[in-house]
Parts: structure tokens; sequence; C-alpha cells
């Protein structure tokens, strides 16, 4: 079985029967000798940070810290960078996240400090991007509505994972997978034909904007049930804790993808002034 998000996709220890376990380790969907799927913390204490297997706290420090960086540099952007430059900055952020995401993705070890970086860009990405929307509503609180629906969805989200037990079937993820695709497919067409000045009107404020909005939310939503379901097994496989930086950026590419689709959904039902 396989995410939708390609950066966990890279390492085995995501995946069922193929991680390297530590000892005591548990194969997933079986209970560990203490219950808990893997070994006991008491087993690595004093051991090098990467020789103890990776754990949900790893994760969600590590995705924290990232979400942070995107956040600080955000309200940087939005605040210091002159209109004289923020078409220029707006795209240099978009292109470098983009090229630190691919890089990233395709990387069997994961970079912090890369990721850390590509957190920076896609801070500024997303604090120019922000301002824009919300001068075009004329009300800046769209923004603090936009993440608070982020990370309702997203708590939402776990705790149907988590509560109501869904099973990631293969038949899901393939469907997730496509879907994805597809949808990444078209925004790319998009994207080049408006180079050419075509406009489709997916990536706008009207009618079409609405629906590609909503169909990118939803598919973010779908992406985190997978993300989740791949991280808990690796946790239970005992993947090494530096894959903790996979796993964080994996869900602050998803956690991202979600803001923006909510923020334009949001604008859109508004409007502008």
């Amino acid at each position: 079985m396989q995410s939708s998000n390609p950066v966990l996709n890279r390492s085995s220890a995501f995946a069922p029967g193929q991680g390297q376990a530590y000892p005591g380790a548990a194969p997933y969907g079986q209970p560990g000798p203490y219950g808990s799927g893997g070994v006991p913390p008491q087993q690595y204490q004093g051991a090098p940070a990467g020789s103890r297997p990776m754990t949900m706290d790893d994760v969600i420090v590590r995705t924290a810290a990232t979400l942070a960086v995107v956040t600080v540099v955000a309200a940087i952007a939005w605040n210091t960078i002159p209109d004289s430059v923020v078409t220029p900055a707006f795209l240099a952020g978009a292109l470098l996240a983009f090229v630190l995401g691919l890089v990233l993705s395709f990387s069997r070890k994961v970079n912090p400090a890369l990721v850390m970086v590509y957190a920076a860009a896609e801070g500024v990405f997303l604090g120019i991007g922000s301002k824009f929307i919300a001068n075009w509503v004329g009300d800046s609180g769209i923004i603090v509505q936009a993440v608070l629906a982020t990370l309702v969805t997203a708590g939402l989200t776990l705790a149907t994972y988590k509560y109501f037990a869904i099973k990631v079937t293969p038949r899901f993820t393939k469907m997730v997978i496509i879907a994805t695709m597809g949808f990444a497919g078209v925004i790319l067409i998009n994207f080049i034909a408006s180079l050419f000045g075509f406009n489709t009107g997916i990536g706008g404020f009207g009618a079409m904007g609405l629906v590609f909005a909503a169909l990118g939310a939803g598919l973010a939503v779908f992406n985190l049930i997978l993300d989740f379901d791949m991280i808990e097994r690796g946790v239970a496989h005992g993947a090494p804790q530096n894959e903790a930086w996979r796993a964080a950026f994996g869900l602050t590419v998803t956690l991202v993808w979600l803001y923006w689709n909510i923020l334009r959904i949001l604008a859109i039902l508004r409007g502008g002034d």
C-alpha cells in the first residue's frame, strides 16, 4: 500500500513488511511485547538519536516546527516585502517551494535543513498570496478564518480516522492517488495555458475557481487520511527517528494545500470589494 503523498513513499519504513524494524518491533496490526506495537522506550535510553525508532511525538514536534517556520516567514513576507517586488518575490517563493518539494519528495534521506528552507519558501508564497486575497476581499480576518478552518478540518479528519477506525484499503488508496494526480495535471496545464494568455478560470475567483478549490480541499482531506495511516504504520514498524522529518514534511505539504484551498473558497464565497 502506498500513500498518495510521494514524500512518504520514498522510504520503505512506511510500507508494511518492508521497513527495517528495530529489535522487538511488531508487524503492523499486531501487538508488541509491551502492548504498543513497538519496542519499549527504556530500551533506547542513552542511545544516539538516530538509533531509536520514530514516535508520534517525534512527528508532532517536527511538524509543529516546520509549520512554525511557514507561519513566521509568511508574517514577515506579509509585513515587510515592498509592493515594488511583491510579484517577483511571490513567484520566487512559489518556484523555490516547488523545486525543493520535488527534491525532498524524491530523496531517500530527508535533510532537516532543506525541509526548513522549503518551509521558508512556502511561507513567502503563502504570506504574499494571503495578503493579496485579504486585500481582494477587503478583510484580513479571512486569514484567521482560513487558519482556524484548516486546523478544525485536520483535527476532525484525524478524529474520524482514529475513532471511526477508517480502513485505508488498496482500492481507496489507488482512487485517491489517481484523483490527486489528475487534479495536479489539470492545475499544471492551466498554469502553462495562463502563460500564453489563456484564462480557464480554474485558478480564478469565479464559479470554476470555486469548484476546483472545493475539489482541492476534498482531496487534501483524503490525503491526510492516507498520511495518518502511513505514519501510524511507520511508528508501528519501528521506523528510524529521522524518518519523522519525512512525515513532518509530508504533513506540511498537505496542510498547506488544504489551507490554500480553504482560503480560496472563503474568498470566492465572500467576493471582492
